[in-house]
C-alpha cells in the first residue's frame, strides 16, 4: 500500500511563490515587487539585489546548488544553462552567491537557436532578462535542485528570439484596449484585464522497449509505417474506461511531480484512441499557463521511462485512431474578479459581454488564416480535419442560446434569451438537473463553452504561447476599432446598438453550430468564402502581409522583422520536420524492411519450389509470392522516387519555393511509400517483421 501523501503540504513547495516571497522579504521590497508585477513598473537593481539574495537563500536551503535562466526559443521546448552558485574567495574557499544583476540578466548563447535570419551563426550574443510575472521554481534532476527562473530571450539588437516575448506583449496590449471598453460602460474600478488560459494536454503511452525498436518514433515521433491491428477505437472501450494499473502509477507520480512545482492538474483519463490519456489543469494567468504547459511537456516524457513507459506527444504518433491536441481554454478576467465572457442568466442584457463576444467573432472572421498558423506544425496537418479533430477551416460555435441573441441584433430587436431547463431521465431515485442552454459541439475548432472560447485546434507538442499572443492581438485590434468608434459617439447607446448589429451583419458566416467533419460543412464554407488551409505551409505567408505586420506592430506584439523571422522559422520547421521523417523513412526500407521482406520471400519461393517438386499444389504460396513481389516493387520504385526528392530539395534556395517542394511532393511520396510497406507488413510473418507493430504499441502500454 502506498504512503498518503498530503497534498497541501506539498503543493507549490518548490516554487518561489507569493507566499514565499512574503515570508522571506522585508515588507517594503515584497510590496514593490508586487507592484512592479501588477503593474509592469521597472525594478530598481536595489530590489533586484534583495530579490536575489531572498531566493538564493530559499534555493539553498531546499538543497539547490546552480541556477538556470529558463527561456522558451524557437525550438518550441525550454534552454537552460546552468550556473553554480559557488563564488571564489580567499584561502581557496567558496561563497554562495547570487546578485541581481544575474537575476536580472543572462547571457546564453544565440547563435545556435532559430532565428529566422535575426542573427548570423558568428553573432553569438542573445540576453535572457527576468520574467518577474511567472515565480522561480526548483526543478530536480539527477544532479540535484536547480533553481529555475522564467526569463524572456532576446537578441543583442532587441529583437524577440522566443515565444515569451510576444506574448507579454500581447497581454499587455489587450489589457489597453479592453480598459478602453470598460470605462465606456462605466466601470472605472478596474485597473488590469488579463487573460487565462486552461490547457489540457493530450498524449500517449507505449511500452519503453517497444518504443526503442521503432526508428520512426525514435527520431520523428510518429509511426512512419503500421498496418492496424484488428481493433482500434472501434468499441470506445477505452475513452474515459478504467486506467490501468503501470498509467495509473505514471499518473500519480506526475501529478505529484507538478503539484510540487504549483501546476494544478486536476483532471486525467483515457482518451478515445488506445494507449491515448489526457491531463487538465485549473486555468490560470496565460503567461503562467504557458510556463506550466511547458512544464507539463517535460515531466510527461521525463517519467515515462520510469515506469517502462515512453510518451508520445506528437499530434498523429497513429495513421488510423485519434489523434492529439491540446484544448486551449480561453477567456478574460478582470483585477475585481470578473469574468468578462460570463453571460449573466440574461445575456441579451449584458451588453458589455456581447460587445466582447463580437469583438472575438470579428478579430477571428477577420484573421483567420493567421490564427490557423498559430495552432499549425508539420504533425497538426495529419490531424486536422480527421474524424477526431477540427478541421482546418476556422469557425466558431456559439450554440443555440448565443446564435438566437445575436438574430436578434441583426433584426435589431435584442428582447430575450433563451433561459435554463430542469430534465429527468425517467427514474424516480435519479433527481432532475438543469439543462445547459446549448449543447457543446466538439466539432468545432472554436467553441464558446459557458464563459470560456475553446480552441481545439491547438498541437499537442507545440508551446501554447503562439496561438496566445495572436489570438491576445487579434482581440486587440478588434477592442481598438469599437473603442475608437464609441468614443467619438454623441449617444453611447445608439452607436453601441449600431455597432453590434453592424458587426453581426458583416461577420456571422463565421458562425458555425453544425457537424464540423461533414463534407457538406466543407462546401458551405467555401460558399462562404472561409479559407481552408489544409497546411501550414498554405498558412505562413499571412504572417507577412502588410495587414499583419501593420496589427502587430501597431500593438507592440512584434515588429516588421520580427514577424519576418517568425515566417522563415515557420517554414524551416517544417522543411526539417518532414525531411527527417523523409529520411528516416528511407532509411527503415533499406535496412530493415527491404532485407527482411526479401529474406521471407526467399523463404516463400523456396517452399513453392519444394511443394512443386513433391508434386503437391503450391497455388496458396505462389499467390503470397506474387503479393509479396507486387508490393515489394511498388514499394521500391516510391522509395527510389523519395530519395531523389529528397536529394532534389536540397538544391532549392528559397526556403518558401522548398516548403512547398516539401508539401506538394515529398509529403505525398512518403503516403505512396508507406502503402506497399503496410501491406507487406500484413503479409510477411509477424516473427519476421522487424519492428513492433500498431497491435503491440497501442495495447500493451
Amino acid at each position: 500500500m502506498s504512503e498518503a501523501i498530503s497534498i497541501p503540504e506539498i503543493y507549490g513547495s518548490r516554487v518561489f511563490s507569493d507566499s514565499v516571497m512574503c515570508e522571506k522579504l522585508p515588507k517594503k521590497i515584497y510590496k514593490e515587487l508586487k507592484r512592479s508585477i501588477e503593474t509592469g513598473t521597472e525594478l530598481s537593481p536595489e530590489i533586484a539585489e534583495v530579490v536575489a539574495n531572498a531566493m538564493k537563500d530559499w534555493a539553498i536551503e531546499k538543497g539547490a546548488t546552480h541556477y538556470t535562466h529558463w527561456f522558451q526559443p524557437m525550438t518550441g521546448i525550454t534552454a537552460e544553462k546552468h550556473d553554480a552558485f559557488i563564488s571564489p574567495v580567499e584561502n581557496d574557499k567558496v561563497i554562495m552567491e547570487f546578485s541581481g544583476k544575474e537575476l536580472i540578466k543572462g547571457e546564453p548563447d544565440a547563435s545556435s537557436f532559430p532565428s529566422g535570419g535575426l542573427r548570423g551563426t558568428f553573432e553569438a550574443r542573445g540576453y535572457s532578462v527576468w520574467d518577474c510575472t511567472s515565480p522561480a521554481f526548483l526543478k530536480e534532476d539527477a544532479g540535484g535542485l536547480t533553481l529555475c527562473i522564467p526569463t524572456a530571450f532576446c537578441s543583442y539588437t532587441g529583437e524577440a528570439l522566443d515565444k515569451k516575448t510576444p506574448l507579454l506583449r500581447s497581454m499587455e496590449a489587450i489589457n489597453i484596449q479592453a480598459l478602453r471598453i470598460l470605462r465606456l460602460f462605466g466601470d472605472t474600478e478596474t485597473k488590469k484585464v488579463t487573460t487565462s488560459v486552461g490547457a489540457e494536454q493530450e498524449y500517449f503511452l507505449v511500452d519503453k522497449n517497444m518504443y526503442d525498436k521503432r526508428k520512426d518514433l525514435i527520431f520523428a515521433g510518429r509511426t512512419l509505417f503500421g498496418a492496424m491491428p484488428p481493433k482500434g477505437q472501434q468499441l470506445d472501450d477505452h475513452y474515459f474506461g478504467a486506467i490501468r494499473e503501470r498509467v495509473s502509477e505514471y499518473m500519480k507520480d506526475l501529478d505529484i511531480e507538478l503539484w510540487k512545482l504549483g501546476i494544478s492538474a486536476k483532471t486525467e483519463h483515457n482518451e478515445a484512441a488506445p494507449a491515448q490519456h489526457e491531463l487538465a489543469p485549473i486555468y490560470d494567468d496565460t503567461n503562467i499557463a504557458t510556463d506550466h504547459n511547458q512544464l507539463v511537456m517535460e515531466y510527461m516524457k521525463k517519467l515515462a521511462p520510469r515506469h517502462g513507459l515512453e510518451c508520445l506527444l506528437h499530434e498523429k504518433p497513429f495513421a488510423g485512431v485519434n489523434g492529439s491536441g491540446k484544448h486551449n481554454n480561453w477567456s478574460l478576467a478582470t483585477d475585481t474578479g470578473k469574468n468578462i465572457f460570463s453571460p449573466g442568466k440574461e445575456p441579451h442584457k449584458n451588453k458589455l459581454f456581447l460587445l466582447f463576444l463580437l469583438a472575438v467573432i470579428k478579430a477571428v472572421d477577420e484573421n483567420a488564416v493567421i490564427l490557423r498558423l498559430g495552432a499549425s506544425n508539420a504533425g497538426n496537418d495529419h490531424r486536422l480535419g480527421a474524424a477526431e479533430a477540427p478541421p482546418a477551416i476556422i469557425s466558431i460555435f456559439l450554440g443555440e442560446q448565443l446564435e438566437d441573441i445575436l438574430n436578434q441584433i441583426e433584426l435589431g430587436n435584442l428582447t430575450s434569451s433563451k433561459s435554463e431547463t430542469s430534465m429527468t431521465i425517467g427514474v424516480s431515485t435519479i433527481p432532475s438537473i438543469k439543462k445547459d442552454v446549448t449543447d457543446r459541439n466538439r466539432t468545432s475548432p472554436f467553441a464558446f463553452t459557458g464563459n470560456k472560447f475553446e480552441f481545439r485546434m491547438v498541437p499537442s507538442s507545440d508551446s501554447i504561447a503562439c496561438p496566445n499572443y495572436i489570438l491576445n492581438t487579434i482581440v486587440a485590434e478588434a477592442l481598438m476599432q469599437f473603442a475608437d468608434e464609441l468614443e467619438k459617439a454623441d449617444n453611447f447607446d445608439e452607436a453601441l446598438d449600431k455597432l453590434m448589429q453592424r458587426t453581426v451583419k458583416e461577420h456571422k458566416r463565421i458562425i458555425f453550430n453544425g457537424n464540423g467533419y461533414s463534407d457538406e460543412w466543407v462546401k458551405e464554407a467555401e460558399r462562404r468564402g472561409l479559407p481552408n488551409c489544409k497546411s501550414m505551409v498554405d498558412s505562413v505567408e499571412s504572417m507577412v502581409e502588410p495587414r499583419t505586420v501593420e496589427m502587430f506592430k501597431r500593438h507592440g506584439v512584434l515588429t516588421e522583422v520580427e514577424c519576418a523571422a517568425r515566417a522563415e522559422i515557420s517554414y524551416e520547421n517544417y522543411i526539417n520536420r518532414v525531411l527527417i521523417e523523409a529520411r528516416t523513412m528511407v532509411d527503415m526500407v533499406a535496412k530493415q524492411i527491404k532485407p527482411t521482406v526479401i529474406n521471407y520471400a526467399k523463404s516463400v519461393a523456396d517452399s513453392v519450389v519444394s511443394l512443386n517438386a513433391a508434386g503437391a499444389d503450391a497455388e496458396v504460396e505462389k499467390e503470397l509470392l506474387k503479393n509479396i513481389t507486387d508490393n515489394i516493387t511498388e514499394m521500391d520504385k516510391a522509395y527510389k522516387k523519395l530519395r531523389a526528392e529528397i536529394d532534389k530539395s536540397s538544391e532549392i534556395e528559397g526556403i518558401k519555393e522548398k516548403a512547398f517542394f516539401v508539401k506538394d511532393h515529398i509529403f505525398t511520396t512518403m503516403s505512396e511509400l508507406r502503402k506497399p510497406a503496410d501491406e507487406l507488413e500484413m503479409l510477411v510473418s509477424e516473427e519476421c517483421w522487424p519492428f513492433p507493430t500498431y497491435g503491440d504499441l497501442l495495447f500493451y502500454s
